[in-house]
């Protein structure tokens, strides 16, 4: 043997025990980028539940949009038909043909023994109130705006301006029967 050879086997040799730091470093850093990754894969479930159930949604819109756009579509087509506009005609807007009479029974309850929609929903009109046809409505508003105001109501209002405020009272009261009889007036008849 040589000189070197029993200089590192025959001397004596320390044993090294360091104390290694990186062990419980090593597995807090692994568990932190764990649960970084856990926390990222939640999220992006999550977001992909979210689209999924906004996708869901949309797409059921979408159906009802298409199933309303034919539905529109049919009742355009409806209308080229001469007997279908013939028919609605003669329904909203009363139309009869050449020497036809038509008939409008006052009080339909009478004869069925039914009660109309429009009583049922009419609960909170007045019973004395009748709604009008459109073109009825529309020369009922003609032949109001065609009458001269009342002098009477002129005159209160040119009153109260000048006696104060025991005429103003009774220039509202008034003015509040005008707005009553212009609001009432409008689609209705007494």
């Amino acid at each position: 043997m040589s000189k070197s050879s029993r200089a590192e086997t025959g001397g004596k040799t320390k044993p090294t025990k360091k104390k290694s730091a990186t062990g419980p470093i090593a597995f807090f850093v692994s568990l932190f980028i764990v649960a970084l990754g856990t926390i990222q894969l939640v999220s992006t479930f999550h977001t992909y539940a979210l689209n999924l159930a906004e996708l869901n949604g949309l797409k059921r819109e979408e159906a009802s949009l298409i199933a309303k756009k034919q539905e529109l579509e049919n009742n355009i087509k409806r209308w080229d038909d001469k007997a279908y506009v013939t028919a609605q005609a003669r329904e909203r807007l009363g139309f009869v043909f050449p020497d036809e009479q038509a008939v409008r029974v006052l009080h339909p309850e009478a004869v069925t023994g039914t009660e109309t929609q429009s009583e049922e929903s009419g609960s909170s009109q007045d019973s004395s109130k009748k709604v009008l046809p459109w073109y009825s409505e529309l020369a009922y508003s003609f032949k109001k705006a065609d009458e001269p105001i009342d002098s009477k109501n002129q005159s209160n209002s040119d009153s109260s301006s000048s006696n104060g405020s025991s005429s103003n009272t009774d220039s509202s009261q008034s003015g509040n029967q005008n707005n009553n009889q212009n609001t009432t007036g409008e689609g209705t008849q007494q």
